[in-house]
């Protein structure tokens, strides 16, 4: 599968950060106008608006629907604003490309769903409308990717994707886990893919707004997709999220956009330090290894279970242990000692 640059009308291909902006929920005809001329002002190219809006839980706010489609093609006349909403069924494709709204994202639920996914791309067959995926709820990068071929394959070339953030059931700083080694993956890949930045479903909370967008312009996202209502805290929905305008102005006044520069001598050096060192792990890794195997050969010879739960949990806290003591990251270490662990097992079953 090729992916290309994203292509938005009047969007040259060098500008970053791309910013879409406005309310998570089109409310009303003032709501809708009065957020988009501010955005507008400052300079906002895309305003974005949800029409029809999936809950957890019914009886919360699920957006007006189609009658909001019009608020949205008054935005694009009034201010000359690309208009861009979300879709989840065919129906809403149908109504959005009818309405002529300019950009479409598909949500972290559906995107988790192959069945929703193939739907939207049949219902796109022949439209040339810019699309955005969401990343899935949970993290899963082979579900990510196999949303946007089921895209491709159905002639939507025009593509590119949003981190939302990940689901999780663990209390944390931000609402949704970033869990930027995903995106970055996916860049790998596919390196000339187009990257937004959700900052507001991420953080959950407006204060986190700001640092969250200058992470993702760290890590070379293309731009940023921000909640910007003008009275957040009577909206209907994510209310804690959403910023005003004049702070979302600010926030992307406020970012340090790191350029690429010609590697000096130094870095040089400390790269090769890095490689040499990388060299020494996996040596050290590769030596354990064989231990692990004379382990597994031993424990075959004398009828062993391969797993001992009790050695696992002592190896897991010591080595956590030894690693604060070196200024490690604890879960840091527990991840490193875990994935050495699953594999020395893995080495010992195949025995």
């Amino acid at each position: 599968m090729e992916i290309e640059k994203l292509v938005l009308p009047g969007i040259e291909a060098s500008e970053r950060p791309i910013i879409i902006a406005g309310p998570c929920s089109a409310e009303s005809r003032e709501q809708v106008l009065n957020t988009a001329q501010e955005l507008a002002k400052n300079g906002v190219k895309i305003f974005r608006a949800g029409i029809w809006k999936p809950r957890t839980k019914p009886g919360g706010f699920e957006g007006v629907g189609t009658v909001g489609l019009p608020w949205l093609k008054e935005v694009k006349q009034k201010t000359g604003m690309l208009v861009a909403t979300e879709v989840a069924t065919a129906a809403h494709v149908f109504e959005a490309v009818k309405a002529g709204i300019d950009i479409l994202w598909i949500g972290a639920r559906t995107a988790a769903n192959p069945f929703a996914m193939q739907e939207l791309a049949d219902s796109l067959k022949g439209t040339d409308i810019p699309v955005l995926v969401k990343n899935p709820v949970n993290p899963d990068l082979e579900l990510w990717i196999g949303a946007l071929q089921r895209l491709v394959n159905a002639g939507i070339t025009n593509v590119g994707v949003i981190l939302r953030g990940f689901s999780t059931y663990d209390q944390k700083l931000y609402r949704n886990l970033p869990l930027w080694h995903i995106p970055i993956e996916l860049r790998r890949r596919y390196p000339n893919i187009t990257m937004f930045c959700d900052p507001s479903h991420i953080g959950g909370k407006r204060e986190l707004v700001a640092p969250i967008s200058q992470q993702a312009m760290d890590l070379k996202f293309d731009g940023l997709m921000v909640e910007s209502h003008c009275n957040p805290d009577e909206a209907l929905s994510d209310a804690k999220q959403q910023i005003t305008p004049q702070v979302l102005d600010f926030t992307i006044k406020m970012l340090v956009l790191r350029e690429n520069k010609q590697t000096t001598e130094n870095i040089s050096v400390l790269r090769k330090q890095i490689d040499e060192i990388d060299e020494q792990l996996l040596t050290i890794l590769a030596k354990r290894n064989r231990v692990s195997r004379e382990i597994g050969m031993y424990k075959k010879e004398n009828n062993m279970p391969v797993l001992q739960t009790g050695r696992y949990n002592e190896i897991l806290e010591k080595r956590a242990q030894m690693g604060e003591a070196m200024n490690l990251d604890k879960e840091f270490v527990f991840a490193i000692m875990k994935s050495i662990h699953e594999e020395s097992v893995r080495i010992q079953l195949a025995l």
